[in-house]
């Protein structure tokens, strides 16, 4: 039997204006989300949900945590290759769809890695990895919708030949 990791927050309301949920229109949907030696993370609803556009809204933090596992685990499995990464940028994209009844759910999740290789023989088997990186990371296991990948593999050094 695998090892069992349990994690630990603490998620804190801060947007009672005075009145709490009297109306729909009578409260903020900011909130704190904070963990033991860890900065806060502010947070509210998508704008779209009366939210705070300029705190992260669940919706992102759900694609994030989707994009950090790929490079976490893509890594470990470079490192593992013999696979020299030098440079790695993500620009995650996710879509979610409302449902008639007020709720919704992610349909999918894009990651778009640029990954820079130390040399273009590497180029290649860096792509491969992808693969593998996906099969085994942690949060792409435990949604229910695709993630899918379009990696780019550059090299630092260009091809000799």
């Amino acid at each position: 039997m695998g090892k069992q990791h349990n994690y630990h927050l603490t998620m804190n309301w801060t947007g009672n204006k005075g009145s709490g949920t009297s109306d729909y229109k009578a409260y903020e949907r900011s909130h704190v989300i904070q963990t033991d030696g860890k900065a806060e993370i502010q947070a509210s609803s998508d704008p779209a949900f009366r939210g705070d556009n300029t705190k992260y809204n669940p919706e992102e933090l759900l694609v994030a945590a989707l994009s950090s596992c790929h490079l976490l685990s893509y890594l470990h499995q470079c490192a593992v290759a013999g696979v020299v990464v030098t440079a790695y940028t993500d620009t995650a994209t996710g879509t979610m769809k409302e449902t008639p009844d007020g709720g919704g759910h992610f349909t999918e999740v894009t990651l778009n890695p640029v990954v820079t290789v130390k040399d273009p023989s590497m180029m290649e088997r860096a792509k491969e990895l992808h693969h593998k990186a996906s099969l085994l990371c942690f949060i792409a296991n435990s949604v229910n919708f695709p993630v899918h990948h379009r990696p780019v593999i550059t090299a630092e050094q260009p091809q000799t030949g």
